[in-house]
C-alpha cells in the first residue's frame, strides 16, 4: 500500500488501483501523485544510467585515447547534463541536487581527460 491506494497487477499487466479515498477529487490526487511518482522515478533512473554511460566512456577513453573517444565523452557528458537540467525543471530534482550530480560528473570527467 502506497500512500493511500492498494496496487496490483492484472494478467495484461496494467496497473490497477484502489484507493481509500471517499471524495472524487482525493482519488484523483492519488492518480496524480502516482503517475507523477513513476515519471520521476523514470527520470532518476535515466539520470543515474547516463552518468553510469559516462563513467564508461570515459574509462574507454582512458584505455584508448582517441579523438573518436573523446567524441564519445563529450556527447554522453552533454545528454547527462541535458537530463539533469530537465529533471530539474519538471522538479524532479532539487537544483542544488541537480547542480551536485553535474559538478560530479564534470570533476570525474575533468580527471579522466586531464591524465
Amino acid at each position: 500500500m502506497i500512500s493511500g491506494l492498494i496496487l496490483w497487477y492484472d494478467t495484461i499487466s496494467n496497473l490497477n488501483l484502489t484507493s481509500v479515498a471517499n471524495n472524487k477529487s482525493a482519488k484523483k490526487r492519488i492518480q496524480v501523485a502516482e503517475r507523477n511518482r513513476l515519471v520521476n522515478k523514470s527520470y532518476k533512473s535515466t539520470v543515474r544510467t547516463l552518468t553510469k554511460k559516462t563513467l564508461a566512456n570515459c574509462e574507454k577513453y582512458k584505455q584508448d585515447p582517441n579523438s573518436d573517444n573523446k567524441d564519445l565523452v563529450q556527447l554522453s557528458v552533454n545528454q547527462a547534463f541535458s537530463l539533469i537540467d530537465k529533471a530539474v525543471k519538471k522538479n524532479v530534482l532539487h537544483k542544488n541536487n541537480g547542480a551536485n550530480k553535474k559538478s560530479r560528473i564534470n570533476k570525474l570527467v575533468k580527471n579522466f581527460l586531464t591524465n
